[in-house]
C-alpha cells in the first residue's frame, strides 16, 4: 500500500469503524434512549458516548507515540519530531473533548435550564469544583493542556519522559469514573479500569504512529520501530486482557449476564482484542522483516488490525452509557463498614485466613509477574552468555516479588480496611523487609548485563536504566543520611499526616503510599551497601542507622501510647464483633512499627561489625608517609 495513502486509509478505517461500532453498542446498550424523567435531550444522550470516544482515541494518540518516542526513537530524528507532533495535537484534542465531556456530563447529571446568566455559570463551577465527577474532567483538561505544550516544545530525553509520565497520570482521572458509573466493588474496579484504559492508549497509539511515521523513516529505522513497537504492543495486550477480565469480574455477577446488553458489548469488545492479539502474534513478527522490502501484506494487516481498535474503541464508548448487570443490583448498605468500604466486614481472622484470605490489588499483580518473568529471563540469557548468576539472587528476587504479592493481594490486603494493625505490617514489609529482598538480588546489575545496548542513538531499557542509576539525583539519595531522612519523613507521613487517611478512603492514595514506601525503602537500602563504607559517606551509615531506629523506636512507643485513635472515624466505626478493640489493634500497630526498629537495629549491628572489620589492620595496610616500619 502506498505509504501516503495509508497515513489517510489508516486512520480514517480507525475514526469511522469507532463510530459505526459506537451507534450500534449504545443502539444495542440503550445508552441514548430517552429517559422517563430528566430527559437531557437527543443532543446530551448521542453527543456525550461521542464526545467519550473522541476521549478515548485522542488519549491514545497522545500516549502512545511519547511512549515510543521514549523508548524506540533516536532523539533529533524525524520520526522522534513527529511523535512528539501527534502527541502534542492529540494532547490538544484530549483537552477539548475532554471540556465538552465535562460540560455535556453537568447536562446529562443536572439537566439545568443552559443560559449565559450568572446562575447557570456558579452551577457550572460548583459541578467542577465540589464534586468527584467534575473535578475529575477538570483536571484531565489542566493535565492535557499541559501535555500540549511540553509535547510541542521539549526534544531532549529527560523533558519527554517526564512529558510521558504527565500524559500517563492525565488519564487517570477519567478512567476512575469506569464505564457505567459506580460499582459494588470499587477498588478492583479502580486499577482495572486505569490499567485498562493506559495499556490500551499505548496499544492504540502506537498504532497510529506506525502509520503516520511509515514514509519518512528510512528501512532500517522503520524496521527497528517496529520491532520495538512489537515488544510494547505485546505488553499492553497482556495488561489490556488481564485488566478487562478483572473489569468482567465485577461487572457481571452470572453466567446468564453474558446475554444481557452489557454482556454482549462486552463480548464484541473482547472479540475485537483477541482479533488484534491473533493478528499481532501471527503476523507482525513473520513478516516484519518484509517491511523494507515495501511488501504490502503487512501494512495490510495494520489497517485491519485499525479496524478492529475502532470496533473495541466505540464499544468502549457505549459501555460508558450502559448499565453493567453487576450495577442494577443494589445491595442495602446498613453498616459503616458497608459505607466506608462497600463491603461488610470481612469474618474473623484466624490461622486459616492468613493463608487462604485473597484480595487481590491488579497493578502489584502484574508488577509481580511481570518482575519474576522478566528476572528469570535474564538469568537465563547471562547463563547463556557464560554469566553464572547467583541462584541466592534469584531466590532474593522471587521471594520478595513474592512478599509483594502476598502483602497487596493477600490476608494483609484482605483485612487492613478494618485492622490498623495489619496497615502498619504492610507499612513494616513494604518499607524495609521487601526492599531488603529486592535490592539483594541486584535487578539494575542484571539488566545492564543481558539488555543488548542500543547503537542507533535511541534510550531503551539498558540505556533508561543507566541513566537513573548514574543520574545527579540518584547519586544524592544514595548517601546515607539522605536515604535515612527519607525513611524517617515516610514514617512521619504515614503516622501523622494525612497521608494514611487518604489511602483508606481513595485507591489512587493507597498505590501512592504503596510506590511511596518501596521506592524509600529500597534507596535506604541501596544506601546501606557495603561497598561504601570507606567513604565518606558511607562513613555516616552507622549514625545514621542508629538515630533512624531511635526515631522508629519512637513512633513505635508513642502509637502503642496514644490514648486517641488513629483515623477514628473510619476504624472505631467498623463495628467487628471479633478481635482486639480498635484501641488494642493500635496497640499492636505499635509493634509492628517496633518490627521495625528492631530490623534497623539488627542492621545497625552488621554495619558496626562490617566497618570495624574493614578498619582493621593488616599486613597490607599502606604505612602513612613518613612513618617507619617496626624492626623487630
Amino acid at each position: 500500500m502506498n505509504p501516503v495513502v495509508l497515513r489517510i486509509v489508516g486512520p480514517t478505517i480507525l475514526v469511522v469503524a469507532a463510530l459505526i461500532a459506537a451507534v450500534v453498542g449504545l443502539a444495542i446498550g440503550g445508552g441514548a434512549a430517552p429517559r422517563l424523567t430528566n430527559d437531557p435531550g437527543a443532543l446530551v444522550r448521542w453527543g456525550l458516548p461521542a464526545a467519550k470516544l473522541i476521549v478515548n482515541l485522542s488519549g491514545a494518540a497522545m500516549l502512545g507515540p511519547l511512549v515510543l518516542a521514549v523508548f524506540a526513537l533516536p532523539s533529533g530524528g524525524k520520526p522522534f519530531t513527529v511523535a512528539l507532533d501527534i502527541a502534542s495535537a492529540g494532547a490538544a484534542t484530549l483537552t477539548i473533548s475532554s471540556g465538552v465531556v465535562a460540560f455535556l456530563t453537568f447536562l446529562s447529571s443536572f439537566n439545568p435550564q443552559v443560559s449565559l446568566n450568572a446562575e447557570f455559570g456558579a452551577q457550572l463551577g460548583r459541578f467542577l469544583l465540589d464534586t468527584e465527577l467534575g473535578r475529575s474532567w477538570l483536571i484531565t483538561v489542566i493535565l492535557a493542556s499541559v501535555v500540549t505544550v511540553l509535547a510541542f516544545a521539549v526534544r531532549s530525553n529527560g523533558a519527554v519522559l517526564f512529558t510521558t509520565v504527565l500524559a500517563i497520570i492525565s488519564l487517570i482521572p477519567m478512567a476512575t469514573q469506569g464505564h457505567s458509573g459506580e460499582l459494588a466493588n470499587h477498588d478492583p474496579a479502580v486499577m482495572s479500569l486505569v490499567l485498562h484504559v493506559i495499556s490500551a492508549a499505548v496499544w492504540l497509539g502506537g498504532l497510529i504512529l506506525l502509520v503516520v511515521a511509515r514514509p519518512i523513516s528510512s528501512p532500517r529505522e522503520l524496521e527497528n520501530l517496529l520491532r520495538r513497537y512489537s515488544t510494547v504492543a505485546l505488553i499492553a495486550f497482556i495488561g489490556v486482557a488481564v485488566s478487562g477480565y478483572a473489569r468482567t469480574l465485577t461487572a457481571l455477577g452470572r453466567w446468564e449476564d453474558l446475554a444481557s446488553p452489557y454482556g454482549i458489548l462486552l463480548l464484541t469488545k473482547i472479540g475485537a482484542l483477541l482479533v488484534m492479539g491473533v493478528l499481532g502474534a501471527a503476523y507482525r513478527r513473520r513478516l516484519i522483516a518484509k517491511t523494507s522490502e515495501g511488501r504490502g501484506a503487512f501494512w495490510t494487516i495494520v489497517c485491519v488490525e485499525l479496524g478492529f481498535m475502532g470496533v473495541a474503541s466505540g464499544v468502549a464508548a457505549a459501555l460508558a452509557r450502559t448499565a453493567a448487570p453487576a450495577d442494577a443490583i443494589t445491595l442495602p448498605q446498613t453498616t459503616a463498614a458497608e459505607i466506608l468500604t462497600d463491603a461488610p466486614v470481612p469474618v474473623a481472622l484466624t490461622l486459616q485466613r492468613w493463608f487462604t484470605a485473597w484480595s487481590p490489588d491488579l497493578l502489584w499483580v502484574l508488577v509481580a509477574g511481570f518482575g519474576i518473568v522478566f528476572y528469570l529471563v535474564g538469568v537465563r540469557r547471562a547463563r547463556r552468555r557464560g554469566y553464572p548468576w547467583p541462584a541466592r539472587r534469584t531466590i532474593s528476587w522471587i521471594a520478595g516479588m513474592g512478599a509483594l504479592l502476598w502483602t497487596t493481594s493477600g490476608p494483609i490486603a484482605a483485612y487492613d480496611d478494618s485492622l490498623i494493625s495489619m496497615r502498619f505490617l504492610a507499612f513494616a514489609l513494604l518499607s524495609l523487609a521487601i526492599p531488603l529482598l529486592l535490592v539483594f538480588a541486584a535487578p539494575i546489575t542484571l539488566a545492564t548485563l543481558v539488555i543488548h545496548p542500543r547503537d542507533d542513538g535511541s534510550r531503551g531499557p539498558r540505556e533508561w536504566l543507566l541513566w537513573a542509576a548514574h543520574s545527579p539525583l540518584a547519586r544524592f539519595t544514595r548517601r546515607p543520611v539522605v536515604a535515612a531522612s527519607l525513611f524517617a519523613t515516610s514514617l512521619w507521613l504515614f503516622h501523622y499526616s494525612d497521608l494514611f487517611r487518604w489511602s483508606l478512603y481513595d485507591q489512587l492514595g493507597a498505590e501512592w503510599m504503596i510506590s511511596q514506601l518501596l521506592v524509600t525503602g529500597c534507596l535506604f537500602v541501596r544506601s546501606l551497601s557495603p561497598n561504601a563504607s570507606t567513604t565518606p559517606e558511607g562513613r555516616w551509615r552507622v549514625a545514621s542507622l542508629t538515630a533512624l531506629t531511635g526515631v522508629a523506636t519512637f513512633f513505635g512507643i508513642a502509637t502503642i501510647a496514644r490514648s486517641d485513635l488513629i483515623v477514628a472515624e473510619w476504624f472505631g466505626a467498623m463495628g467487628r464483633t471479633w478481635g482486639p478493640t480498635p484501641l488494642q489493634d493500635q496497640a499492636l500497630a505499635g509493634a509492628a512499627t517496633l518490627m521495625i526498629a528492631g530490623m534497623l537495629a539488627i542492621l545497625t549491628g552488621f554495619s558496626v561489625l562490617h566497618t570495624k572489620r574493614n578498619n582493621r589492620p593488616t599486613d597490607s595496610t599502606p604505612v602513612p608517609a613518613g612513618r617507619k616500619d617496626p624492626r623487630p
